[in-house]
């Protein structure tokens, strides 16, 4: 799998550049712009961050710019495995093929297993105010509404997986970059662009990052890592839709 021809090498890095650019790289520099502009001003802890806010007053045009930046989401995922494809590499060779029932398992323990120590760092990051209050969802609870938070879940967790670990991870290994580098790569990138939710999230999303990349690279399946995080995305979102009344305790 390595790439030695200096010409590959350099196109990959220039891909690599380009793919960051217009995903999460960029993303990542502009949540730490974000998170240092709450410190300088109000404080992170007086800060209140909408994860899903509504786009417009008017209910039809939000809705359809909510289904835009849910096929966006798609797309970026999209876009990673068609430029592995492009490179001959089959979506089933680094783990994205055909998803299986098998998968599932997995994917909800893992869910479980960032989800709920999750929670517990959200109400703690919270309370010693390195987070920002965190709003996952805004608007009433109709049917639509959760229908398209789901979507915008399952979305996120299909951009972030194939991208930050599954694509990231085989063009590093191409260029001959360590496992270990690899996943503090792909960890330290994911934390990034969560860091406008404070620092809290920054860190949490770090260890979740360590995670999955290091069951991405133990199995070579992405699948339960895009079943867990959808997982974990629906309950923050659908479940603040319809619970919101109830989870002042979590500093949300």
């Amino acid at each position: 799998m390595r790439v030695d021809d200096p010409r590959e090498r350099r196109a990959i890095v220039i891909e690599l550049v380009l793919v960051g650019i217009f995903t999460f790289g960029f993303s990542g520099l502009s949540a730490i712009l974000a998170l240092i502009e709450m410190q300088v001003g109000a404080g992170v802890s007086e800060t209140t961050v909408a994860l899903n806010p509504a786009t417009s007053s008017n209910a039809a045009i939000d809705v359809v710019r909510q289904l835009m930046r849910i096929v966006r989401l798609f797309a970026i995922g999209a876009l990673g495995v068609y430029l592995l494809w492009r490179s001959g590499f089959r979506a089933s060779a680094w783990g994205i093929g055909r998803p299986a029932v098998r998968d599932l398992p997995p994917g909800l323990g893992l869910a479980a297993l960032i989800g709920l120590p999750g929670l517990a760092l959200v109400a703690a990051a919270s309370a010693f105010g390195f987070n920002a209050g965190l709003v996952p969802a805004s608007g009433d609870a109709s049917w639509w509404r959760i229908v398209l938070l789901c979507l915008v879940a399952v979305g996120n967790a299909v951009a972030e997986e194939v991208i930050v670990v599954g694509y990231l991870m085989v063009r590093l290994k191409q260029l001959g970059v360590d496992g270990g580098v690899s996943l503090a790569a792909s960890s330290l990138l994911r934390g990034s662009y969560h860091l406008y939710q404070g620092v809290g999230g920054g860190v949490g999303n770090i260890v979740m990052g360590l995670v999955f990349g290091r069951w991405y690279q133990k199995t070579g399946r992405l699948w339960p890592l895009i079943v867990a995080h959808s997982v974990i995305d629906i309950v923050a979102f659908a479940g603040y839709a319809l619970l919101s009344d109830h989870l002042g305790w979590l500093g949300l």
